[in-house]
């Protein structure tokens, strides 16, 4: 007995020929092969027409995230992170030890005030 399905399968109705011509033009493109220190490649395709100049000399590595250059035996190092800051770290970098104290100083006579007028 047949089944409902589609005469051939994989198809989808309204699906066409495959082929460039039914896709629409493909416009020139140059590829430009980039390398990152892990020896990952990347080489993503740029509008032929473009400017030298305007193509980009790193790119970030799709695989690990290092900086990809376009000289394979020289690519670009990783530079040094620094640590994530908390906010405290931020604070101190604003703040002397002096200033700190006295801020808490003046915070804490404020909540004593309002503690004292609440109970």
């Amino acid at each position: 007995m047949a089944s409902g399905g589609s005469a051939i399968r994989g198809s989808r109705v309204g699906a066409g020929p495959m082929g460039e011509q039914d896709r629409g033009f493909q416009a020139e493109r140059i590829r430009v092969d980039y390398w990152c220190g892990n020896g990952h490649q990347l080489s993503p395709y740029f509008l032929a027409t473009i400017e030298p100049e305007e193509i980009p000399e790193l790119r970030d590595c799709p695989s690990c995230g290092a900086p990809a250059g376009r000289d394979q035996a020289n690519p670009p190092q990783v530079t040094k992170l620094e640590p994530y800051k908390t906010h405290l770290a931020y604070v101190k970098e604003r703040r002397t030890e002096e200033e700190a104290v006295a801020l808490l100083e003046e915070a804490l006579v404020q909540l004593r005030a309002r503690r004292g007028t609440v109970a």
